[in-house]
Formats: structure tokens, sequence, C-alpha cells
């Protein structure tokens, strides 16, 4: 199993880009000047790569090696275009999932595992504010990494104008929605919005969303781990789906 590999320098980096190596982070030395770094800066501008400018300490974490102030991280997968995506299950039924500020790496995972086994046709993250693809996503997805196409997107909001313009229901997951996830009727191909436990969905992103759903709570408990939140509406929209094929028949 192919797990992430670090790469060390600018000019490394560079000639992984160049090589068309799917590069999950890039962390930067704040600072930094030169043309070489001018010209590593413009091709992450270019290309939408997640980035971050770190000061030396940060980068000096990651490992003992000279960084020269650049570090970058290949994902263990090669992500799908949200274009290409939509294209690919025209036609048919299929649920996405949009991952607002979902950061840590196990709860990601989790969430992969899920989707794999409810038939999810991709989900989709954002480029920053989101956990990487790293081994340890890979670990916790038990394969569903492999399994379900991930997307990643400089902007939430044009990824949901792009699904709604393809005739696809954008449902956010929220506590203050008035349905719960059993009572709304999922038809035809829906995008589920989660957001993370602390903060929730964006509140730019929740007004462009007409349809919220939310899942009854008792007194002992005012949430779930997104994950597990997740997996049951997931599991929810599926047997909703095969409902319906049972009443076809």
């Amino acid at each position: 199993m192919r797990t992430e590999k670090d790469i060390y320098g600018i000019r490394a980096i560079l000639e992984a880009i160049s090589h068309k190596k799917t590069i999950d982070k890039i962390w930067l030395l704040k600072g930094l000047q030169g043309s070489l770094f001018k010209s590593l800066e413009k091709k992450i501008y270019e290309l939408g790569i997640s980035h971050s400018y770190v000061p030396k300490e940060r980068l000096d974490r990651f490992s003992k090696q000279n960084h020269q102030g650049a570090i970058a991280r290949i994902a263990p997968i090669q992500f799908e275009s949200l274009e290409n995506l939509i294209t690919f299950n025209e036609g048919k039924k299929a649920t996405y999932l949009l991952l607002d500020g979902i950061t840590d790496t196990r709860n990601l995972g989790a969430i992969l595992r899920t989707a794999a086994a409810t038939n999810v046709a991709g989900i989709i993250l954002p480029q920053t504010g989101s956990a990487p693809v790293n081994s340890d996503t890979v670990k916790t997805s038990a394969g569903g990494v492999f399994s379900v196409p991930i997307v990643k997107v400089n902007h939430l909001k044009d990824a949901i104008y792009l699904l709604q313009a393809s005739g696809i229901s954008i449902v956010a997951v929220s506590e203050k929605a008035t349905y719960s996830a059993f009572e709304y009727k999922f038809k035809g191909s829906n995008a589920l919005i989660m957001g993370s436990e602390d903060k929730g969905i964006q509140p730019g992103i929740m007004k462009v969303i007409n349809d919220k759903v939310k899942l009854p709570m008792g007194d002992k408990m005012a949430s779930l781990n997104v994950s597990v939140a997740c997996g049951i509406i997931l599991f929810e929209m599926l047997r909703q789906e095969q409902f319906v094929q049972i009443n076809l028949k």
C-alpha cells in the first residue's frame, strides 16, 4: 500500500510538479525570497495547490534533512476533477459528499470508509482548512480512500454552484434544520455537506443552500462525532434508495 512521501527543497518540489505528481500540501518558510522561490509560488497559485507559510521551527519538525525552506507532501492517491466526476456520473443517481472544515485525519479516514460502504460517488474537499490525505487517512479508511474519488477545490461554494447547475440537490447537515434526515426524502442525485463539530458549516455556504437536515438527539448529548453523524445519514440515504428500488420491482 502506498502512503505519502515528503519532498524537501524548492528544486525537488518543482521537479515533482513538472512530473505531475499529486501534491497534497506544501509548507513554505515565511519570508523566503529569490527567483526560484517565486517560480514555485507561481506554480502553486496556478495549480491551486494547498500551502501554508510557516516559521523555520515548524519545517524543522518535519525532518532533520536540509529542507531549504520548502517541504511538499505527495498524496497517496490521484485527486479527481469535479467537472470530470460530474460528467462520469451523468445520467446516474449519485451521492456526493462535501466536507467543510474537517481537519482530523482519522475523521476523514472514517468518513471515507463509510462513503465506500454506501456507494458515494465522490468526496469534495477544500484546498485549505481540510485534513491531509496521508498514511493515517489511508489506515483509518481501511482502503476506502482508494475506492471513492476525491476532489480538491479552491472554494466549496464554487463546487456547490457547479453541482447545482448540473441538477444535483445540495443538502446541508445542521442542528438548526427543521426536518430530520429520516423525514427528508432524498430524490435524484444529492450532495451532502458536513461541517466540523465545533464550527459547523460556514455561514457563507449556508446562505446558498435551501435544503437542510438534522439528526434527532436525546437530552444527554448535544452532538455526535462528525464521522458518526455522516455515517448515519449516508446509510439513511442508501436505505431510502434501496426501499424505492424494492417497491419498483
